[in-house]
């Protein structure tokens, strides 16, 4: 979380990965950034993912599908973990919890009704892989602990280098993939109507923005 601790307002917010169902959450916030980059050009590190192309997921969201590409070759735990909840039925029906309009969209944890999933066990922080938290890429949630991230997640709607692995020190969120079709869909939901509902509802949308499926693409 860069609250430095994280991702994403200045809570602890739950950037997290998902903790235990009978624990609060504790949201975890990484330091916003100005949203300066509406069209960023094409970074390096993306086009070295798109090399070769690696395993899809389709979310079908109430503001339309958004594809992302998964980076197995850099971040192969992260992604192993990913696809574990996705093949398990996991993100059907989860929302996207916490929005902010010049820093990322972030769901995987909470149902509509604001109930929290029980989780497998947390995984490492693989955020020393080179890959970067810009625009249209996807990582992991986490609190102040790096290897803390279970099944929370987020796209980064802006370029959010302060999230990026910076050493020990600044551990950073481990980036595992970017998204290929259905920017328009998470720009729809980064412009929704949010407000303070209390604890890790704190920037979430005044109508539930939900995945409604998660599943490899080219299947059901």
């Amino acid at each position: 979380m860069v609250m430095r601790c994280f991702l994403i307002c200045v809570i602890l917010s739950c950037f997290g990965g998902c903790e235990p169902a009978e624990t609060p959450p504790k949201p975890q916030t990484p330091k916003e950034q100005p949203d300066m980059t509406k069209k960023s050009e094409p970074r390096k590190e993306q086009a070295d993912m798109a090399k070769e192309s690696g395993p899809r997921v389709t979310l079908k969201t109430t503001k339309g599908d958004i594809i992302i590409e998964l980076d197995s070759e850099k971040a192969p735990v992260t992604v192993g973990n990913f696809l574990r909840y996705v093949d398990e039925g996991f993100y059907n029906g989860i929302i996207f919890h916490r929005v902010i309009s010049n820093f990322m969209i972030q769901g995987g944890g909470f149902t509509a009704d604001k109930n929290q999933k029980a989780t497998h066990g947390p995984i490492t922080n693989e955020a020393s892989n080179g890959l970067k938290n810009n625009r249209g890429t996807i990582a992991m949630a986490r609190t102040s602990n790096p290897d803390s991230a279970t099944c929370q997640f987020f796209i980064n709607v802006v370029d959010n280098g302060a999230l990026n692995y910076a050493g020990p020190a600044n551990p950073g969120y481990a980036v595992f993939g970017k998204v290929v079709e259905g920017m328009d869909a998470v720009d729809a939901i980064r412009n929704v109507k949010t407000a303070n509902q209390g604890g890790a509802f704190a920037n979430a949308p005044v109508e539930p923005v939900i995945i409604e499926t998660a599943s490899r693409l080219g299947t059901p």
